[in-house]
């Protein structure tokens, strides 16, 4: 534990969006605003003394995809992408700040540790069934989970398999990598571990046009989210801060 605060780290274009899933993963980790700052790396490069001023990172998620061709890219996501990897690349080698990157960020940090991220492993929006591994079940911080839980989704792509130096943590059928480790510092995740059943639709009718599912099967889809049971992936959370955020 420290007394330098986490920082919440805003890859979503969408600025309602962003701010939602802000107070989505403050709730999750149960840290003030004080304990949990905010910057938006979409419009602004990551502060210089960032390493230095924050305990570690949580990524948020992003409808950009590492997958696209680099040539359909926009400037704004090139340089997202290169400020994660450094992010990633920071705290994978060394005792300082650690890190938390989801959804999108998993296919980031997949590529820079030389991974491959495929369109092959996409899955629907809704709940799903994730499992963790035995390096999952001995994890300080996913260890704190059910050995099975439900957990929400909604990309595109997916990790292949884990990439060099990584340690599989959790899994499921339709998406191989779920969650992985790399040294004791940097964790990612497939699914969305901070959103309630009810952000999670909230969030769904923001993008409900672009391409996660039917728009028309809104409704119906909504319903299967709000019947589930999510209450394991937020202790991911709760357990990162514990261990490495603020007092």
């Amino acid at each position: 534990m420290t007394t330098a605060p986490l920082l919440y780290v805003c890859v979503r274009p969408q600025v309602g969006a962003a701010a939602a899933e802000y107070e989505s993963f403050r709730t999750a980790m149960k840290l003030g605003a004080a304990q949990l700052d905010r910057h938006d790396l979409v419009r602004e490069p990551l502060p210089h003394d960032a390493f230095d001023r924050y305990s570690g990172f949580v990524v948020g998620g992003s409808p950009f995809n590492v997958a696209d061709p680099e040539s359909t890219k926009t400037d704004a996501q090139l340089r997202l992408e290169s400020e994660l990897e450094h992010i990633a690349r920071h705290v994978a080698a060394g005792d300082g700040p650690a890190a938390m990157f989801t959804c999108y960020g998993i296919g980031v940090v997949t590529r820079m540790l030389g991974g491959t991220v495929s369109r092959a492993y996409p899955e629907d929006t809704g709940p799903v069934a994730v499992s963790l591994t035995l390096d999952g079940r001995a994890d300080p911080v996913f260890g704190t989970l059910a050995a099975r839980f439900t957990a929400l989704t909604a990309h595109k792509e997916g990790t292949e398999s884990v990439p060099p130096g990584a340690v599989l943590l959790a899994e499921n059928d339709g998406c191989p990598v779920q969650a992985y480790r790399v040294g004791d510092r940097l964790y990612t995740t497939q699914f969305h571990p901070e959103p309630t059943t009810t952000a999670f639709t909230e969030r769904m009718a923001v993008y409900r046009d672009d391409g996660y599912f039917e728009a028309a099967a809104y409704d119906e889809i909504a319903g299967r989210v709000l019947a589930a049971s999510v209450t394991e992936p937020v202790r991911v959370l709760r357990a990162f801060a514990e261990r490495f955020g603020p007092a």
